[in-house]
């Protein structure tokens, strides 16, 4: 493991923290957008993380140290990375009556975002948390090497 790895798997948790916080945050600004550029409600965006993981490249005409190396990287985690923002369709639209707004139905009904406050908020506080404990993790690898380079000094 290199010097600067925990800072780079520290570093990859905030960013994927920060991006899916940013996602709950455009959830909440459109929970009543009914009409997109698309067409219909605005529908619910959900973040997919993934192991970053280390890609063995061409490993042939090589001596055996360095394969064996390169095959042990395999197994480390390199941090976190997100995957993709895909829109929600497990829960279902809301439907309200309400005859006057202007994008009801010919039954009166507006067809609602699947935007659930009580659930982004609880998802906000989440990934809120888990930037912070990858912040405090960040601030340890980082006393942990001034430690080290201090005693070097020595």
């Amino acid at each position: 493991m290199g010097l600067f790895t925990a800072f780079d798997i520290n570093a990859s948790g905030l960013t994927a923290e920060r991006f899916r916080m940013d996602t709950i945050a455009e959830n909440l600004a459109n929970q009543n957008t009914t009409r997109t550029a698309e067409g219909g409600p605005y529908v619910r965006k959900v973040v997919k993380f993934e192991e970053k993981t280390f890609s063995l490249k061409d490993i042939s005409g090589q001596d055996f140290s360095s394969t064996l190396h390169k095959a042990a990287k395999k197994y480390r985690g390199a941090g976190v990375k997100v995957t993709g923002v895909y829109k929600d369709y497990t829960n279902d639209l809301k439907m309200v009556y309400d005859p006057s707004h202007p994008d009801a139905d010919e039954n009166g009904y507006v067809t609602y975002p699947n935007v659930d406050v009580v659930t982004e908020m609880t998802n906000l506080i989440d990934a809120s948390r888990a930037y912070e404990a990858n912040a405090t993790a960040f601030e340890a690898s980082k006393n942990l090497v001034s430690r080290g380079l201090s005693i070097g000094q020595s």
